[in-house]
């Protein structure tokens, strides 16, 4: 009986397009794995990152993919142990999202992702050709079961291996993380591996890309239902394995803590893989900006953040030292400009400006100030609107919206007041009560709050859940036992808003279905008014 192969599960952070960056991080993996290792194992697409997007469309860099993969395949000569790397592959029939299994100077096969998703974020039928049914993998003795994400989450792909005389199944990942993505995803392995009697070792990559958050949480399942190992969420991780190795084990976390670690990471990542100085954020007294600094302080570190403070007439004291407060606690440069003088030379130079526009200026001023300090100082700015205010369009375009990057973007206004609270308990509070407990407000008129304009949140947000994650209907709601006229209301902000999300900066997706890739409204449309 031949010996169970031990497996390297590199559960990596790749940066999308960046061939030379990727291929040294793959190199590195592979020459420290250790002397028992017969095969390192990397996530779907690792070579390239996930998502190309429409780099897939580009020659050139399809070009210097193939010579990458052509790069690794000689430097396997020298190496002990061989790769099981993922990366797009084209021939005369098609472009395939495929892995590959390098040793001793060959690519010994190509298997090609036979389930193509074509939902939410994924696009994959726009690039790539749908392989056929994967046969298994001869490799040292052993009958490998090679599959690419989705091929997972169907029967046919584990069905047909097992069939071929699959020994284990091995599932290359480039899996997205959102709320209960975790328990899924071992939901469907559970599944494949009760039905194939087969082991399951599933490699998912972490880290962000734009908009997306990849958590990793990579694991080997045995038949009788029992962990291998199970990889950290949101941190890199390499562990050495085998039927007869046990690796180890880090649990999932909790929903608010997995969504506060998914945001850090976003943002994290958005700054260091695209050269961001930091990070300079308008802090207002309120829930949204304090959270948002607290997050860019856990992402970058306290020098790599900075906040403003823009007082208007409007502006209560409370308001100035809570600011103030809270960036004294994250350890921050704070400085303060008031607006109060820009607002009279604009009025004086429009004098008819009243009401909403009068309120809107004062938003624009600020984000005009901001951009110009960042711009300055080669930073970004990071805007602070969440889920909730972009949902119903309480918001100002090229005003509190300016930003390179929105952190709660996708963060309903009841969540931020769950993670505000986890961050203080968690560590020393940085976000004081009165933050946490007062009415929230724009400040840009006497005594305003949200709920001048909007339903109080924990009203408003299941409403908005419903609608844009559920994709319930008006009646439904309604007849549910929601007030006919707050659905109304929130349906007709929803629908009139469109326009300014088309404009918003990314955010990281922590939800199942976020204002970026995945809800595709059209701007003008009459069907709900």
């Amino acid at each position: 009986m031949t010996t169970p192969l031990t497996y390297t599960i590199a559960q990596i952070n790749p940066i999308v397009g960046d061939l030379v960056y990727n291929l040294d991080v793959i190199r590195r993996v592979w020459k420290t794995a250790p002397a028992e290792s017969d095969l390192v194992v990397f996530p779907e697409l690792s070579l390239t990152g996930y998502i190309p997007e429409d780099l897939l469309y580009n020659p050139s860099f399809l070009d210097a993919t193939r010579e990458a993969l052509e790069t690794l395949r000689r430097e396997s000569i020298n190496h002990r142990v061989g790769i099981l790397i993922g990366s797009p592959y084209k021939d005369h029939t098609g472009l395939y999202n495929a892995v590959h299994v390098i040793a001793g100077g060959k690519i010994l096969a190509t298997r090609t992702k036979h389930d193509l998703p074509n939902y939410g974020i994924f696009d994959e039928k726009r690039y790539f050709t749908a392989g056929p049914l994967p046969e298994p993998v001869e490799y040292k003795g052993h009958k490998l079961g090679i599959m690419i994400c989705e091929d997972m989450w169907y029967p046919d792909v584990a069905d047909h291996l097992k069939k071929q005389g699959a020994e284990i199944l091995i599932v290359a990942n480039g899996s997205p993380f959102e709320t209960h993505k975790p328990s899924i995803r071992l939901q469907h392995a559970t599944l494949r591996v009760e039905k194939t009697g087969l082991p399951l070792i599933y490699v998912n990559q972490v880290g962000g890309q734009d908009d997306l958050v990849f958590d990793g949480a990579s694991f080997m399942l045995l038949p009788s239902s029992r962990f291998v190992f199970q990889s950290p969420q949101f941190e890199e991780d390499i562990q050495t394995i085998s039927l007869e190795k046990m690796g180890k084990f880090y649990p999932v976390y909790h929903e608010t803590e997995a969504i506060y670690k998914a945001l850090t990471m976003g943002l994290r990542d958005y700054v260091n893989k695209n050269n961001i100085g930091g990070v300079l954020i308008g802090m207002s007294g309120g829930i949204d900006s304090a959270l948002s600094a607290a997050i860019a302080v856990d992402a970058l570190g306290q020098n790599c953040v900075r906040s403003v403070m823009m007082p208007s007439v409007f502006t209560s004291a409370n308001s100035l030292e809570d600011a103030a407060d809270c960036a004294a606690k994250l350890g921050i440069l704070h400085t303060v400009t008031p607006i109060s003088s820009l607002v009279e030379s604009f009025t004086t130079l429009l004098p008819d400006t009243s009401g909403l526009a009068h309120e809107n200026l004062q938003a624009r001023l600020r984000g005009l100030i901001l951009m110009s300090q960042a711009n300055q100082n080669g930073w970004m700015v990071l805007s602070t609107g969440n889920k909730s205010e972009l949902s119903v369009g309480y918001a100002t375009l090229y005003g509190d919206m300016c930003g390179g990057y929105n952190v709660l973007k996708d963060t309903y206004k009841t969540q931020v007041y769950a993670l505000a609270r986890w961050r203080n308990d968690k560590q020393n509070p940085l976000i004081n009560e009165r933050i946490l407990t007062k009415a929230p407000t724009a400040e840009l008129k006497p005594n305003q709050t949200d709920q001048d304009t909007l339903p109080p949140y924990d009203i408003l947000d299941p409403i908005l859940m419903d609608l844009v994650e559920g994709d319930m209907s008006p009646q439904a709601l309604i007849d549910s036992g929601q007030s006919p006229d707050t659905v109304r209301k929130v349906v007709r902000m929803l629908t009139a808003a469109e326009h300014k999300r088309r404009q918003a900066a990314p955010g990281p997706k922590v939800s199942s279905r976020a204002f970026s890739r995945e809800r595709r409204y059209p701007i003008t449309n009459g069907f709900f008014r």
